[in-house]
């Protein structure tokens, strides 16, 4: 059983020796403070998705969504995502809109994972922005396995307690730090006529769902990350995506 995504909506060159203890010595005395005195940067965990489209890298953030990182990395340890696929695309308007995938199906006698805690923006501090890797989910608390990874700014995906309803948003708990491209190329692949029709998600529905080969811890990219770029602005009325 899947869970389905419900959506609301150049520079001067220096010689390399500049940048020592010289010039750091020369930086005004508050700005070596606040440098010194900055919070480290949370804790996180890296996981290459390896598609039949290319590869994809994830940046999770463990520290600031421990319950849905731990639960997404028992599904990469235990091998749930090798054999799985991204079988659903919305291409809702230029640089907007979602790609959404899942495990393998299941084995004989195998059983899908307990449900994750919901963890929302409002508790975490992600936002859905290009590049988010968020739980997609039916009810709060219901995310078992399936995932979203969004292109474009969706703040209406994430928690809005001032709003009635439903108002917990998705778990985002990671993003996207290459691969953006092949996120982009799945995001544009022909989609069925048909496939979805029985569930409302008619028109969204990959004709050939793109294969997850493997999911597996990694190394962080020998680049230093770079954050995926901010993408379409959302739409003044996002189109409803109905399951």
């Amino acid at each position: 059983m899947r869970h389905f995504l419900i959506a609301l909506t150049m520079a001067a060159a220096f010689p390399v020796t500049v940048m020592g203890q010289e010039a750091a010595s020369s930086l005004p005395e508050t700005a070596q403070a606040v440098a010194q005195t900055a919070e480290p940067r949370p804790a996180t965990i890296f996981v290459r998705l390896q598609t039949s489209d290319g590869p994809i890298v994830l940046e999770l953030e463990e520290e600031r969504a421990p319950q849905t990182v731990s639960a997404f990395l028992k599904n990469v340890d235990g091998k749930r995502y090798d054999g799985g696929n991204f079988y659903r695309a919305l291409n809702m308007a230029e640089d907007f809109g979602l790609i959404q995938g899942g495990i393998a199906p299941l084995k004989p006698g195998q059983k899908l994972p307990p449900t994750i805690p919901h963890e929302p923006t409002s508790q975490t501090g992600l936002v859905h922005r290009t590049g988010t890797i968020s739980m997609a989910r039916a009810e709060p608390g219901s995310a078992r396995t399936d995932f979203f990874i969004t292109v474009g700014n969706m703040s209406s995906l994430d928690a809005h307690p001032d709003q009635p309803g439903d108002n917990l948003g998705f778990a985002a708990f990671g993003k996207v730090v290459e691969g953006m491209d092949v996120v982009l190329k799945i995001m544009r692949s022909p989609i069925s006529p048909t496939l979805g029709e029985k569930e409302g998600m008619k028109g969204q529905m990959l004709a050939a769902p793109v294969i997850i080969l493997s999911a597996r811890r990694s190394l962080p990219p020998k680049a230093a990350p770079t954050e995926a770029g901010p993408g379409a602005a959302e739409p003044a009325a996002a189109p409803m995506v109905r399951p």
